[in-house]
């Protein structure tokens, strides 16, 4: 039994970890931008298809696909904001606008995913060596323990980002008070721009490592993916990169336990009971903050 609950707790971390870039990328968006982001699950998978097609087609290692993702998904997420964002701002109620806009553009995002790939599940037949390494009483996959290496890279360069650079201040700042921020001479429309951009590359290099940790994808995984992360960021507050990066892990860290415990149907309810809990005992999250308004 102690080998099952550590071997929980190893998946749990790694799996965590993944979920916690799920909620960064959805937290920065919706802190800054108010947008309800329903397509960032499609957005995801659409990464992981990025690594299937640079692996078939070129050779390329799902790491080396990591640089390609992240770039190409940011240019992407700068461009759609120019072209989706603006015509909300003109809108009576833009969260809810936002809503049904993200809404059809993953519908569309699925469809498109749908007609290059098919419906079948996919997956990179990649493997590193060793294929797995003894850690304690369990032996991990070599491959999640790289995807969580990057996580932590990946997360670190965030947290440098958001502490160290004045844009990343910035971003908190809008996160907190997006007028107040505008006094003092912040582009709102540039920062803004850089939040979409920055999701959108987060969602690119989550597909990738995703890729990498779970067997398979297809074109209709990403709504399992945005329910994930909705929670995750309903957990650490929302608008909190910070409190999304730990409720990522904590998320990941229950979900394996539970299966440890708890018969497979019953596991699948944890997240959706933690969610449910939080809400009505602290509706702004575990590490929440009452924005200004």
């Amino acid at each position: 039994m102690s080998g099952l609950i550590f071997n929980g707790l190893v998946n749990g971390i790694i799996v965590g970890g993944l979920y916690a870039l799920l909620g960064l990328s959805l937290s920065l968006l919706y802190g800054v931008l108010r947008v309800v982001n329903f397509a960032h699950g499609e957005l995801v998978i659409g990464g992981s298809f990025v690594a299937y097609l640079l692996f078939n087609a070129l050779g390329l290692p799902p790491l080396l696909a990591l640089p390609v993702a992240a770039v190409g998904f940011f240019v992407v997420g700068w461009g759609a904001y120019y072209l989706l964002i603006p015509r909300l701002s003109r809108s009576d109620d833009p969260e809810s606008m936002s809503f049904l806009l993200m809404y059809g553009f993953s519908i569309a995002l699925a469809a498109a995913m749908l007609l290059l790939f098919g419906a079948d599940s996919r997956s990179i037949d990649y493997s590193f060596s060793p294929i797995s390494v003894p850690i304690g009483p369990v032996n991990v996959s070599t491959a999640r323990l790289v995807a969580l290496g990057v996580t932590v890279l990946v997360t670190l360069a965030m947290g440098w980002f958001l502490f160290r650079t004045l844009p990343g201040k910035a971003l908190r700042a809008a996160a907190m008070n997006r007028e107040a921020i505008q006094i003092v001479g912040v582009n709102i429309v540039r920062l803004s721009a850089l939040a979409f951009a920055l999701a959108f590359g987060l969602a690119g290099v989550t597909g990738v490592l995703i890729a990498l940790v779970f067997p398979a994808f297809s074109p209709f995984s990403g709504g399992e993916y945005s329910i994930i992360g909705f929670i995750v960021i309903v957990l650490g507050g929302l608008g909190n990169p910070i409190g999304a990066l730990i409720a990522g892990v904590f998320f990941g860290i229950a979900e394996q336990m539970a299966t440890v415990f708890l018969p497979q149907a019953l596991a699948q309810i944890v997240g959706f009971a933690l969610l449910v809990a939080t809400v009505l005992v602290r509706p702004t999250g575990l590490f929440g903050f009452r924005t200004l308004r």
